[in-house]
């Protein structure tokens, strides 16, 4: 959560605002938000608690964004750590993400997360009552049935907020890694990735995300319970490192931006075959899930390259509404998928058909998070801190300060 993303010194300008890099985060967050209402809906997938509605295609789509939703949130979050890292610290950069993230991550466990517990717990037949009664229940940590909800076993859950031990733990080693990136072998394996272009920009990063998928995803299938989850680790811990040493290779940034058109046509293009043969399964078993494990890692690595060329080409420019939506977007993030879920478990009762009720639940999703961020979030000192903003000056009324993870 730094004051704006600023890039270093410039030949050009002592002082080059990244702009892009401030769009792009909301971008990221507001796209994940969408994502968990469409899991409401999604065909085949798990989730907490489902509608009466379901559909492929809207799974087909979600698909095309799998791969690189989670990583682009970790590459972007490592850009905004670049820049509070040279600002604080490493001191300063570890104390800052504890009280920034811990705090948000513990008051959401305790206020925010349970309602969707409670509704999963409901359906799952796993409690019978009214929330109150759940609530006491989960705060003094008493035991529940089996999959009661997601994280009954443990007893308390932090479910969409599981971003926020991530990004701390990451943060933190970060801080203790920082020397090293700037010794001789650090510094060279930094300028190493900077200094990639052309094809090798497209085919030698990855490699790294397809050792992870073959070696870790069997033996450590994603739970997102931070335990253990050792292939969700090595994927977001390199995609947030990735983004620290990225943040001010400019070199690198004009390179996605020329390479912005190859990128999007292998993004689709690579979409396409995976499909067709997760769809079609034509070639021997074995074959055929490798070839989609290479073609995931592939496509959602083009993916990454398409979205940050285009975004430094188009987004990169003193838009009038990003500086409320940088400060909103975390708000929105921590409040949005228990008003999805509630909404949604409320609305699915009427049968309102598979076209009405998920526009109700997606205004219901953005009307509820704008309105709480507007009139309570930032207009109150004691709420900004639980939900990762900046405190609010003595003597302000109507602050606004927009500091990105």
């Amino acid at each position: 959560m730094t004051q704006g993303i600023h890039a270093p010194p410039h030949p050009r300008s002592s002082h080059q605002r990244r702009y892009d890099i401030d769009a792009l985060r909301v971008f990221a967050f507001g796209l994940l938000i969408f994502y968990h209402v469409g899991m409401f809906y999604a065909s085949d997938w798990h989730w907490h608690v489902k509608s009466q509605y379901s559909s492929e295609v809207l799974q087909r789509v979600m698909l095309m964004v799998n791969p690189w939703r989670m990583p682009l949130i970790f590459l972007v979050s490592g850009f905004a750590s670049y820049f509070l890292l040279r600002k604080l610290g490493r001191n300063g950069f570890a104390r800052s993400r504890v009280w920034r993230l811990l705090l948000p991550l513990l008051f959401g466990m305790v206020v925010i997360v349970p309602p969707q517990a409670y509704l999963q717990a409901v359906a799952n037949g796993g409690f019978e009552g009214h929330y109150g009664e759940f609530l006491w229940r989960y705060l003094t940590l008493q035991s529940w049935p089996p999959k009661a909800f997601d994280g009954s076993d443990i007893g308390v859950t932090w479910n969409h907020l599981w971003y926020l031990p991530y990004l701390l733990t990451y943060s933190l080693i970060l801080s203790l890694l920082a020397p090293f990136l700037r010794r001789p072998i650090g510094r060279g394996l930094v300028q190493g990735f900077q200094n990639l272009g052309g094809w090798q920009l497209f085919v030698v990063p990855v490699l790294l995300f397809v050792v992870y998928d073959f070696l870790l995803y069997d033996r450590f299938p994603a739970t997102y319970a931070w335990h253990n989850d050792w292939h969700s680790h090595a994927v977001y811990f390199t995609a947030f490192i990735l983004g620290y040493v990225m943040a001010t290779a400019d070199r690198l940034w004009r390179e996605l931006q020329r390479l912005r058109w190859p990128a999007i046509v292998l993004a689709v293009s690579t979409y396409l075959l995976y499909f067709h043969v997760e769809v079609h399964e034509f070639l021997p078993t074995s074959v055929n899930r490798a070839g989609r494990r290479l073609l995931s890692n592939y496509n959602g690595w083009f993916w990454l390259l398409a979205v940050l060329g285009w975004a430094h080409h188009l987004l990169n420019r003193p838009f009038s509404w990003l500086p409320y939506a940088t400060e909103a977007v975390f708000s929105w993030y921590i409040l949005h998928q228990t008003i999805t879920i509630v909404a949604g478990v409320a609305l699915t009762k009427y049968q309102l058909g598979p076209a009405v009720e998920p526009l109700l639940v997606v205004l219901a999703t953005v009307i509820g998070c704008a309105a709480i961020h507007e009139f309570a979030i930032r207009r109150w000192r004691l709420l900004r801190p639980l939900f990762g903003l900046k405190s609010m000056p003595a003597g302000e009324t109507n602050f606004v300060q927009h500091r990105p993870i």
